[in-house]
């Protein structure tokens, strides 16, 4: 079989001499060809042109999150076609790897080549639904282009979190727990919509949800990991499914308080719940608007300020070893 292997050189948690270990492992049963992404959307631009060039039937991201969502946008380039397609792996190297621990592959990078040979062996895999986010007709954000993504997607609070640490990081900060814990928690204390929130949820045939004051979409269970223990947003979101979504409506301190403590005591059977709380599962289609432009992230990637975003789930999207 021939492989392409997008390496990730800044990969948090893998350093040159284990990258070079599993390359060589891989190639020890792959035709395998390797690249080094070299700046931002460079792994998504060598995955569509091996989908392009119809060179390879599997594409290796080796790397964190923000890689594997890289390269599955360009596979995806196209649309979906499971059958067609060359089926993705995953080799997790950044801080988290939600998509691969999601899949059920170690977070050691050694241990997972080692699964990852074991399957393609065994010729083990699954075809996995994803969440496509794109601008919506009639906005001011109708021309953002669709993109693809594995896990999750945050319109709000989450995102602000999450373009704190991007900034962290470009002053040379490492992507830790502790970062993102400290940036959580500065930008709660000056969070200006903590009590009135601007986010409405619009869905075909159904009620609107107003007043939200940050929505969280889930592609698969967990929506994130501390350390080794996982955190459940939405505990029934899963690969074989459409997106859900937990919504809050208040993020005054108490509210904060018993939602961070129900997510970290979190189940695959229970999630955040309460007066403040709004689950929904199974959804195929919805929008996210607010009336002042928010933060916007997809699989831990901020994206900017956006006043809508329109999401469809998409099941049987793409095939990956497992």
């Amino acid at each position: 079989m021939r492989a392409l292997l997008v390496v990730n050189p800044a990969a948090t948690t893998t350093s040159a001499r284990t990258r070079d270990v599993l390359t060589h492992a891989l190639a020890s049963d792959l035709k395998l060809d390797v690249a080094t992404t070299e700046y931002r959307g460079h792994a998504r631009d060598l995955a569509r042109r091996a989908v392009d060039g119809g060179t390879h039937e599997l594409v290796v991201a080796l790397g964190g999150d923000g890689t594997v969502n890289e390269v599955v946008n360009g596979l995806l380039h196209n649309g979906p076609a499971p059958e067609d397609l060359p089926r993705l792996a995953v080799v997790p190297g950044g801080s988290t790897n939600v998509f691969a621990r999601a899949l059920g592959l170690p977070n050691d990078p050694v241990e997972a080549t080692g699964a990852l040979l074991d399957a393609l062996r065994d010729d083990t895999e699954r075809i996995v639904g994803l969440g496509l986010a794109g601008g919506t007709p009639g906005t001011p954000d109708e021309a953002v282009p669709a993109r693809w993504f594995t896990f999750c997607a945050g319109f709000g609070f989450d995102a602000s979190v999450i373009g704190r640490v991007e900034q962290q990081r470009e002053r040379g900060k490492r992507s830790t727990h502790a970062l993102y814990i400290r940036q959580m928690l500065r930008q709660f204390l000056g969070e200006p919509h903590r009590h009135h929130g601007t986010i409405g949820l619009e869905r075909p045939g159904q009620d609107s949800l107003e007043e939200l004051a940050l929505a969280i979409v889930c592609n698969t269970s967990p929506w994130t990991y501390l350390g080794n223990r996982p955190v459940y947003a939405a505990p029934r979101a899963s690969f074989d499914t459409a997106l859900d979504v937990l919504g809050l409506t208040k993020l005054s301190t108490p509210a904060v308080t018993r939602y961070a403590t129900q997510l970290l005591m979190s189940t695959p059977e229970r999630g955040p719940h309460g007066k403040h709380a709004v689950s929904l599962h199974d959804e195929t289609d919805f929008t996210l608007h607010s009336q002042a432009p928010l933060p916007f992230q997809m699989d831990g990637d901020h994206l900017g300020l956006r006043t809508s975003v329109t999401f469809t789930g998409v099941r049987r999207a793409l095939r990956v070893i497992v």
